[in-house]
């Protein structure tokens, strides 16, 4: 072979190996295109109201292998998921999820607040521009116009062009209207003096045909039967006895013990009272039922077009609020709802499809237990009267200042000041703070009092920064004070609303198209749920979010 021939090979040789590196340099990028574009066609975005992450652990023996434990076994799980400021409750909970920010910055500092400009308290969904549809009450008087930023469903919409839909579901309006957004297409929620699903004017003039269909059926009548323990109740060991003293009766019943055979009618109306039903397991099972009938009639999830079905799960709550975290009843609403996770995952799987949507599990706050049980078992706890608070404040101020009415509002443990009337005296509004502050501090069972402008200010104090994220400047109050550990409002039942880990510490599972299985230990935000499902989509986050994306999650 001669030297030219040879030369003659190498180059051919080389342009071959050049053209092969860029076909293959090509079809990655083609194949990162594809992937890109591969998004879920549904999220499925559940947030359970009043779920501390203690109770995955806690029945884990109890649960199935298709609920809870297949989210964590095939998902991923967020171990120490925290809300990072200090009102836990509903409102600003399933807020701060959709938005992936802070109170202080979406502005749903409560459930309800005092608002200056009215002079009075204002609930977080109220409306009267709308009315209600669905039925005669006007519970339907409802929007999100108190919600100052975008949702992650309404950048899916905008993203989509408004094709993606996105509908939510709850018992509770607050739960529904606040993670659906703006832009949903609807939000439903549970009309307890009709029983009822129901909707605002806001997102349409009539229930869909399906919608009305479901409330003619009265599956909801089907519910209106006593409750008894899923599996023997021998068996459930992780919680307290049945018979005690730390929860409160259904109508009918002498005791709060299995099986609840609670008050159904009204004797002198003849109707339902299905109120009760929401404190109890089947007020799930009913979301449920209407999810599922929202996924078959609404569509959602058969294009390739990204969907958002947002529910919330609100009879934990309930169950809690009437029989304390370690009560029986709290575990049999767990193991049911075990089952319907279950019953959920199987719909998506067989009418969606296993690798074709993706689905995150919260919750809104956790859950302190049941102050006489904690007592019983000699840990510290004291009650908190807020009557004598308030007349406590009002004789000093009266004393000092000559009139109480420089108070105008005592909410959310937070003091609104009359500026106004405060001017027309002539007092200097530093003192009058300075003054109301020392004598607040002196209270038993008071922790902290702080002004407006040292929460805005004190930096490098962990509780003064859980308080600064739920503190807007133009919502707030003047004057913000805290309880200690475990003081509190209520004698039976359990209740959130603290600073502290066990209000604060909520479940985040990630689970489907986009997502690793696998854990992780350090601390993570609620506000980081939308930023990493947005990553999973492809999509911008929330306008005003600030969560980071946990990128431990994501599937590459």
């Amino acid at each position: 072979m001669s030297n030219k021939t040879f030369l003659n090979i190498l180059i051919v040789g080389f342009f071959l190996l050049v053209i092969g590196f860029f076909i293959r340099v090509f079809s990655e990028g083609f194949k990162s295109d594809k992937n890109l574009s591969n998004n879920p066609k549904l999220v499925v975005g559940i947030v359970v109201d009043q779920m501390k992450y203690q109770y995955l652990t806690k029945y884990w023996d109890h649960y199935s292998e298709k609920g809870f434990k297949r989210l964590i076994n095939q998902g991923f799980n967020a171990k120490s998921n925290h809300y990072g400021y200090s009102q836990t409750s509903t409102g600003p909970g399933h807020t701060t999820v959709a938005t992936g920010t802070y109170p202080r910055v979406h502005g749903i500092i409560g459930n309800s607040w005092f608002d200056r400009e009215s002079k009075k308290s204002v609930y977080c969904v109220d409306d009267d521009q709308y009315e209600t549809i669905g039925s005669l009450t006007k519970s339907g008087r409802k929007s999100p116009s108190k919600l100052l930023t975008t949702t992650l469903s309404d950048e899916n919409r905008t993203a989509t062009n408004f094709k993606g839909k996105t509908i939510g579901v709850a018992i509770k309006d607050r739960g529904s209207i606040l993670s659906s957004g703006h832009t949903a297409n609807a939000a439903y929620w549970f009309d307890s003096k009709e029983g009822s699903f129901i909707s605002s004017t806001y997102y349409f003039d009539e229930l869909p045909d399906w919608a009305e269909k479901f409330n003619e059926t009265r599956v909801v009548d089907s519910y209106l039967k006593p409750w008894e323990t899923y599996y023997d109740i021998s068996t459930y060991t992780e919680s307290g006895p049945d018979d005690n003293n730390y929860e409160t009766n259904f109508r009918g019943q002498d005791r709060p013990v299995f099986p609840h055979n609670f008050k159904i009618k009204n004797k002198k109306t003849g109707k339902p009272f299905y109120g009760d039903l929401t404190s109890t397991p089947f007020g799930n099972s009913l979301v449920t039922d209407f999810s599922l009938k929202a996924l078959e009639f609404e569509n959602l999830g058969e294009d390739d077009i990204t969907d958002f079905l947002l529910i919330d799960y609100s009879s934990t709550d309930y169950v809690g609020h009437q029989f304390g975290a370690n009560s029986k009843e709290v575990q049999d609403t767990y193991i049911r709802l075990d089952k319907e996770i279950e019953r959920l995952l199987d719909y998506l799987d067989k009418n969606i499809g296993k690798d074709e949507y993706t689905l995150f599990l919260s919750a809104d706050h956790g859950v302190t237990n049941v102050p006489g049980f904690l007592k019983d078992n000699k840990i510290p706890v004291n009650y908190f009267n807020s009557n004598k608070w308030k007349k406590y404040i009002d004789d000093y101020v009266i004393k000092i200042f000559g009139t109480s009415k420089i108070i105008m509002d005592i909410s959310n443990q937070q003091i609104y000041l009359d500026y106004e009337l405060i001017s027309d005296l002539k007092l200097d509004i530093d003192l009058v703070k300075k003054r109301i502050i020392n004598k607040m501090q002196a209270y038993q069972g008071i922790d902290e009092v702080y002004s407006s402008e040292q929460i805005l200010n004190i930096k490098n104090d962990h509780f003064i920064t859980l308080i600064r994220n739920g503190f807007n400047k133009n919502l707030s109050g003047d004057i913000i004070y805290t309880m200690m550990p475990n003081w509190t409002y209520y004698r039976k039942g359990s209740t959130h609303g603290t600073r502290f880990n066990h209000d604060t510490h909520v479940p985040l599972l990630l689970y489907g198209n986009g997502i690793k299985k696998g854990s992780i230990n350090r601390k993570t935000d609620v506000i980081d749920i939308a930023p990493t499902i947005a990553s999973v989509l492809g999509i911008n986050s929330p306008n005003a979010s600030t969560g980071k994306v946990i990128f431990e999650a994501i599937d590459d």
